[in-house]
């Protein structure tokens, strides 16, 4: 297809490695270990990080065996085109688009708020409040200005972002080993209280967990520019959920032996006061969060990689304006894809922090959403089209199909009214619904576009 040679190839194994690991690891590695730990115990915590990882590495097969089996443009989105009708692969689409967009615009807030920890300033420039938060001028500028930076990245070509992506990820894996080895030595093993809250505390972080490991999803996405055989891009994205899984692991056993139980309470930031506490130094906390703006910068990219492209792959199918399937014929990147996002990126930090916590909050469910089609399109295609080659080839599909069909409804339960992480109303469920809405005005004004280009021919013929 034409599509198909409008990319480079410029994508090697490890760039692909690192743009997922990077995507999975981002910043709640460094806020949310200690709540981890606090509410489920250090083997409280391990047993929901296990039984976590088990549910997104079955979601993640299916994935794998489809990104093998389809290599192209857009990944789930394409799955599901190929296994039912376009209307369902546009709901599949945009719902993971919410959910990187969510991604994207609350890493442009999480950066401003993570520069003050390590240069604690006074913000200058008030101007408005909202929802009982201060939005200044200086603060903006931050979240704004890491936008420029990166969407310019993006522009000027997937290479640049991927070996940025692979630095930065490499010294997230660094500083998360740091604290490891200084648990090793300086931790104090007496701190590791098995369970807390019983099975109700160790729910409590197996419901974080399927989003923290949001991400893996960015390989399919970005399938046709990887200069490596099919097979591999499955295994790399098994592969890259198991690291990510064993990094989660090692950092809980870190801040559980880094802090006692007092500590960890009165802790703001748990796994850099554990990273002081283990070294003895406030400059190795200094460090840790330096890990987390890398995380920060990690998911922020590998979103904008993902999200253009499947952008540019709803466009090209005529499902959205063909604005956004435009590729730089020199970049051979989906600039206008990417400058979207950016100037989404842009803005976000006007909104202050709690209405984007609406927003991220919001888009979790577009992602499980498209983690559920894809599962149905996987037993589909098994199914209608047991002659696709399939490099990566996955066995007892059957089953595994099955099961994530069924995980991937309960993480659609989790956000219903009743449940202990439902979505607000009216906040976060209104925010689910506009998203919905211009789905449904785009696709229909599109689709009543692409009916009229295809008549025109025909009424001119007759003239």
């Amino acid at each position: 297809m034409k599509s198909k040679s409008q990319f480079n190839k410029t994508m090697n194994v490890v760039d692909v490695l690192f743009l997922a690991i990077g995507a999975m690891l981002g910043w709640g590695w460094v806020v949310l270990s200690g709540e981890w730990v606090s509410t489920a115990g250090f083997i409280g915590s391990i047993i929901a990080f296990l039984l976590g990882g088990f549910l997104v590495i079955v979601i993640g097969l299916t994935y794998a065996e489809l990104a093998s089996a389809i290599p192209e443009t857009g990944g789930g989105f394409i799955f599901v085109k190929k296994a039912f009708s376009p209307g369902i692969a546009f709901i599949s689409g945009w719902s993971v688009l919410f959910g990187y967009v969510s991604v994207i615009t609350f890493e442009a807030v999480a950066l401003p708020t993570v520069i003050d920890y390590v240069v604690p300033f006074e913000h200058q420039g008030l101007m408005w409040n909202i929802a009982g938060w201060d939005v200044y001028v200086t603060w903006v500028l931050i979240g704004s200005v890491g936008s420029i930076l990166l969407t310019s990245l993006n522009y000027f070509g997937v290479k640049p972002a991927a070996i940025m992506q692979t630095v930065f990820t490499i010294f997230i894996v660094a500083v998360g080993l740091l604290l490891v080895f200084g648990a090793g030595f300086n931790g104090d093993f007496s701190n590791l209280k098995p369970f807390e809250n019983g099975v109700g505390g160790t729910m409590s972080v197996l419901m974080m967990i399927p989003f923290l490991f949001v991400g893996f999803d960015v390989i399919p996405q970005i399938a046709e520019e990887v200069k490596a055989p099919s097979k591999k891009i499955g295994g790399i994205l098994i592969f890259s959920i198991v690291a990510s899984v064993i990094f989660y692991l090692l950092i809980v056993f870190g801040v559980a032996t880094g802090l006692s139980p007092k500590a960890l309470s009165a802790s703001n930031l748990a796994t850099a006061d554990a990273m002081v506490n283990l070294f003895g130094s406030n400059g190795f906390g200094v460090l840790l969060v330096l890990g987390g703006v890398a995380g920060i910068i990690t998911s922020w990219n590998a979103f904008i990689i993902g999200g253009s492209r499947i952008l540019y792959a709803m466009a090209n199918n005529g499902m959205i304006p063909k604005w956004f399937a435009y590729i730089h014929p020199k970049f051979k990147t989906p600039t206008h894809g990417i400058l979207f996002l950016g100037i989404l990126a842009f803005v976000a930090p006007l909104l202050g922090r709690p209405a984007l916590l609406w927003i991220v909050n919001a888009g979790g469910i577009g992602v499980v959403l498209g983690y559920l089609l894809v599962a149905f399109s996987f037993l589909k295609l098994r199914k209608s089209q047991p002659g696709l080659e399939r490099p990566y080839r996955i066995k007892n599909g059957r089953a595994v199909g099955i099961i994530a069909i069924i995980l991937s409804i309960l993480f659609i339960v989790i956000y219903l009214p009743g449940m202990p992480s439902s979505l607000a109303w009216p906040s976060e469920w209104l925010i689910v619904i506009v998203w919905y809405l211009i789905a449904f005005v785009l696709y229909f004004t599109q689709k009543r576009k692409t009916t009229n280009h295809y008549n025109i021919p025909a009424r001119i013929e007759k003239e």
